[in-house]
């Protein structure tokens, strides 16, 4: 199913599934998709769904339609086509081209394995560890009890010829699913499923980091970059060169570009 999301400055506001005929964009109350904003007609644009074909009409607004940075009258939309209504953007996602072709976004930031680059990620994320978590403050000491019970359980060791992997993830072990969504730019709505042991991200000679699936959570380590010290951060905060543990709706900014980690 086709769908429409909408952004603003590159923060993703709503999105909307083509499960109807029409669907006009505009300013006032009535249409599908409301844009509150001066810049946006009462009426701006339509949608219109054929089958498995949309087309975008303008609505003689005043300010224009424009896909991709072209002033449109009426255009037969495309995946990945980006529509601006005023000051906001609708990105148009076609699932059924986008399970079929190849992504814009993981053409330019999703790093193949086997390559080069993927191979100096999964060499660090190997040999990377997270920093130790902090002491816990010491309490005061309690008489040790006399126990009569039988003595503690070790932990069991793991079956005969099980193994973990590279990036320390165990084949026993069922973590949620996790995804990325880009959050800025020209790809802002667009998800990654975080469903292989390691994922390379970036642009080599900027910025390159990998996700990896561990026991214990997905940790998101660097890689390499352009330029000393010029790491990804989450949250704001650069992750140096230890490995990061990554939990639901951290955001990452990488190579210029902001993405929110979801897990579920």
């Amino acid at each position: 199913m086709a769908r429409l999301i909408l952004s603003l400055d590159g923060q993703v506001m709503a999105e909307y599934n083509m499960n109807k005929e029409r669907y006009t964009v505009g300013r006032l109350p009535d249409n599908d998709i409301r844009i509150d904003n001066p810049a946006v007609s009462g009426h701006h644009s339509l949608v219109i769904n054929i089958l498995n074909d949309s087309f975008l009409e303008d609505l003689n607004s005043t300010n224009g339609t424009y896909v991709n940075g072209k002033l449109i009258k009426k255009h037969a939309l495309q995946h990945g086509d980006v529509v601006t209504v005023g000051h906001h953007q609708l990105r148009f996602v076609d699932t059924q081209s986008s399970d079929t072709e190849p992504d814009e976004f993981e053409k330019t930031m999703v790093i193949t394995p086997g390559s080069a680059v993927a191979a100096i990620a999964a060499k660090k994320a190997a040999t990377v560890s997270p920093p130790p978590p902090a002491p816990a403050p010491k309490a005061a000491a309690a008489p040790t009890p006399v126990s009569t019970s039988a003595p503690p359980m070790t932990r069991p060791m793991p079956p005969a010829g099980s193994s973990t992997s590279s990036t320390g993830e165990h084949p026993g072990i069922a973590l949620p699913k996790a995804k990325l969504q880009v959050l800025s730019g020209a790809f802002a709505g667009r998800e990654l499923e975080l469903n292989k042991a390691l994922t390379t991200l970036g642009r080599p000679g900027v910025q390159v980091a990998a996700i990896t699936r561990r026991a214990d959570g997905y940790f998101i380590v660097h890689v390499d970059s352009g330029k000393p010290g010029d790491y990804p951060s989450v949250n704001g905060a650069a992750i140096g060169e230890q490995a990061r543990k990554l939990a639901d709706n951290d955001v990452i900014l990488l190579a210029g570009v902001k993405m929110g980690f979801f897990e579920g």
